[in-house]
């Protein structure tokens, strides 16, 4: 059905494209951007950070593919990685709106687990969504990520600082 690999610069068209045409979509769900973040030039940007980054051992952010076309259908992050006692990261993804709602995210989701708790021997990810987003919780929840409380004002999406509904899950918990 899907498969992630890792962002790359040669990613940019095809994601200044997608983010484009999911724009108003994602409004609601996602910080504020510029108009330079939905060009090639601003995904060229942003993508160099994040091959650096993942360089750095501090994220890695992968996109989401079709596995019978190789197209992009969103993208899948490991965010804040913190190694130490923590060994933890904070997981967040975006799937584009044709795709939404056909197991994309919940197959994306299983597959950045697997990851995170193998290659890269974390012990906890973290997930946040705003309250209302349902889906997105029933996403984390069929992967066995556990409520864990309500973070007030804990991000800023679409202009106002809003509350968010947090997950977790330890490497050891099951899959529901």
């Amino acid at each position: 059905m899907i498969r992630i690999r890792p962002a790359v610069i040669a990613d940019a068209a095809e994601l200044s494209r997608l983010y484009t045409e999911n724009r108003e979509f994602l409004r609601p769900f996602e910080p504020v951007r510029d108009e330079t973040f939905f060009t090639k030039d601003g995904q060229e940007a942003r993508l160099a950070v994040g091959e650096a980054a993942r360089a750095a051992g501090i994220e890695d952010r992968r996109v989401i593919t079709s596995q019978a076309t190789g197209e992009i259908l969103g993208m899948i992050s490991l965010t804040a990685i913190e190694r130490g006692p923590v060994q933890g990261a904070h997981l967040g993804y975006w799937v584009a709106q044709a795709a939404n709602g056909r197991g994309v995210a919940s197959a994306a989701v299983a597959a950045v687990v697997d990851l995170a708790f193998g290659g890269l021997g974390l012990h906890r990810l973290e997930a946040g969504t705003l309250l209302h987003n349902a889906g997105s919780q029933k996403v984390l929840r069929r992967n066995g990520f556990e409520e864990i409380g309500v973070a007030r004002r804990y991000l800023k999406i679409d202009g106002e600082w809003q509350d968010h509904l947090l997950f977790q899950r330890l490497v050891d918990d099951e899959a529901a």
